[in-house]
């Protein structure tokens, strides 16, 4: 079991000669962190005056990284993937909008999203990032409890009407909905929200899942607390459970403004943190559903472990892994290959706006020890062995 992940043909079987040379071509840019600043820079310059980059972009980093400019686009993908018994997990990557029309359109997206998911059986679950439909300065007021005015409140309540809709589309049509954790001082009040959404929309099974980001020292207390009202108030609880996306922000924030920093005091507590609470939502999955986004192995060997212990099937539909699109092929294809759940995040959206997502994914690469590393050795042994080295 141990070695599962180490196949190549099997991880990297979608991929032609030439995608798998442009994709090592990618890591090696990414590997160097000096050029990941510079291009990031150059990228952003560009972008905002105008410069005929866009097609350079779809062509290299857009393509490895994300399905396409719009949903339609997306579907050679999704199809492709789940030929290997992958799924997919649209999730529209625009980020950084701040008016109340960006927001209705995001809202419509997601709506459109979930209908395109009931007809479509490689896609099991919509998600949706809660800044994407609300300011994240009403998000923090509202978290920590400000009295906001009239025009805030009638704000608040249209945000709070964005949620609902959502969620009962896709309670209306048995489609899951990942919700995703954003920033700790917003995240007080999605996480009441979200709650809120359990309680009326997972009175028979969990449709709505809030994202635990276990790099935060908290957060299984908090699914333990959660976990007594479900018992109480009879409702099931859906977990996204990954490491965590904002860690320096989230240091740099707490220093500045002289409060302990929410984030674990090490990469190995983080871990510890990760796989406490995946062994917490095992031991309760009568009353949970997990979605493990993860790109570490050994979380990965932890989680089929338990559920070898615990006697659940592979294809158990309480469990899920997942990986995003254009990362850790050796993990979502091995497993899929083994039996077992997996989905991949699949980021989409307008070339221009899903580039401060792509810096992202290239800086969080570049700063997570061993990622990039691990996927350039697994890349270069494919190509090897389809050289018949």
């Amino acid at each position: 079991m141990k070695n599962l992940f180490k196949n190549t043909q099997i991880a990297f079987s979608l991929k032609s000669d030439t995608e798998l040379d442009r994709a090592y071509f990618l890591f090696k840019l990414i590997d160097n962190q000096p050029l990941v600043r510079i291009g990031t820079a150059v990228t952003n310059f560009a972008i905002k005056a105008n410069l005929p980059v866009e097609g350079l972009i779809r062509a290299t980093v857009f393509d490895h990284f994300c399905g396409g400019v719009n949903e339609d686009d997306c579907i050679s993908v999704v199809d492709k993937m789940y030929t290997k018994g992958v799924s997919s997990v649209l999730d529209y990557s625009v980020e950084g909008k701040e008016e109340e029309g960006q927001f209705d359109a995001v809202l419509e997206k997601t709506l459109k999203l979930i209908a395109f998911a009931k007809e479509k059986m490689a896609i099991p679950f919509a998600v949706f990032k809660p800044s994407g439909f609300g300011r994240i300065d009403l998000y923090q007021a509202v978290g920590e409890g400000k009295k906001i005015s009239p025009a805030e409140t009638e704000e608040w309540n249209r945000v709070v009407a964005r949620f609902d809709k959502v969620c009962k589309a896709s309670h209306d049509n048995d489609i899951a909905l990942l919700i995703d954790a954003e920033e700790s001082w917003m995240q007080d009040a999605v996480d009441n929200l979200v709650e809120e959404m359990m309680q009326k929309y997972n009175k028979s099974k969990p449709i709505v899942f809030n994202t635990l980001q276990l790099y935060r020292w908290d957060r299984l207390d908090y699914l333990k607390k959660l976990h007594e009202q479900a018992k109480k108030e009879g409702f099931y609880i859906g977990m996204k459970l990954v490491r965590g996306a904002y860690m320096e922000k989230e240091n740099e924030r707490a220093i500045e403004m002289g409060y302990p920093t929410p984030i674990c005091s090490s990469k190995e507590a983080t871990d510890k943190n990760y796989d406490a609470t995946v062994k917490y939502m095992v031991d309760n999955i009568d009353i949970m559903s997990v979605f493990a986004g993860t790109h570490n192995e050994e979380s990965t060997y932890f989680l089929m472990d338990l559920m070898e212990e615990k006697g659940l099937k592979s294809n158990d539909d309480r469990i899920w892994f997942g990986q995003l699109y254009g990362m850790s092929d050796n993990i979502s294809f091995n497993l899929a290959a083994n039996g077992y759940n997996v989905a991949k995040y699949l980021p989409f959206g307008p070339v221009k706006d899903v580039m401060p997502y792509l810096i992202r994914r290239a800086e969080e690469n570049t700063s997570v020890a061993g990622q990039t590393s691990r996927e350039l050795k697994m890349i270069k042994e494919e190509r090897n062995r389809r050289k018949g080295k």
